[in-house]
């Protein structure tokens, strides 16, 4: 998947200066806020290529196993909880992280704690339902070489189920109490129904060939569908669609 590995290029910290940041202390930071906040909260550590999960009563509800509580996995990415997300919502969660980071790269070192993602995504539950889940996404850089070292992130049931289910993407100022980055685009008013079914394949990393073959439709008619996406949303490639979105 494109934008799988776009991040992973620049998250994960493959310099040879060590950071020397104790993951033990940020690992013990992570099971307090899930514990007090009744949440999962998750610390990926760009240096080991590792997460650890810690998780309340929060992940029965989401139905996640809690037979490993804490997990450790062998990648920044959470799978478990990562496959949960309804699909539109995985992407753009994706495409957001990369605005993130893009934009803690391009600022002042001292002012980056100020700054943490905020979202409102679509998650299966225990029943296999959607419901609205709060997620929060902290960057924590070393000091040593400069480089993104731990992202953490929180889980939390959303407090108002009674709403639409429409996610929402957010960069804020956590000082300021600003929005900085917003997602505002309206898929359903820009392209059709068949050209959001082509885009969110696009988005999973399936070729024209595949997505042919799930949506029942030639080749040529992905093809169609996929050059009437990009001229729609005024980018070059269907990847720049999503990523363009957030301003």
């Amino acid at each position: 998947m494109e934008i799988i590995e776009k991040l992973n290029s620049r998250l994960l910290d493959t310099t040879d200066q060590r950071c020397r940041l104790d993951v033990e202390i940020y690992k013990q930071r992570a099971l307090v806020y899930a514990q007090m906040e009744g949440a999962v909260s998750v610390l990926s550590d760009m240096q080991e290529d590792k997460s650890y999960v810690y998780k309340s009563n929060a992940a029965i509800e989401l139905g996640l196993s809690t037979v490993e509580n804490p997990a450790e996995i062998n990648s920044i990415w959470e799978d478990e909880i990562i496959k949960k997300i309804h699909p539109e919502d995985r992407l753009k969660k994706y495409i957001h992280e990369l605005r993130f980071y893009e934009l803690m790269d391009s600022m002042d070192k001292e002012l980056r704690s100020e700054y943490c993602v905020l979202s409102k995504i679509r998650m299966k539950d225990k029943n296999d339902n959607y419901r609205l889940v709060k997620h929060r996404m902290f960057y924590i850089y070393s000091p040593d070489n400069g480089k993104l070292r731990f992202a953490f992130c929180l889980y939390h049931t959303g407090l108002n189920q009674t709403q639409l289910l429409i996610s929402d993407f957010m960069i804020i100022n956590m000082i300021k109490g600003e929005v900085i980055v917003k997602d505002k685009l309206d898929y359903q008013n820009i392209l059709s129904k068949r050209e959001l079914e082509v885009l969110k394949y696009i988005g999973e990393g399936y070729a024209s060939k595949e997505i042919a073959g799930f949506l029942s439709i030639s080749v040529n008619t992905v093809s169609r569908h996929r050059q009437n996406i990009l001229e729609k949303l005024k980018v070059k490639n269907s990847v720049q669609a999503f990523k363009d979105s957030f301003y």
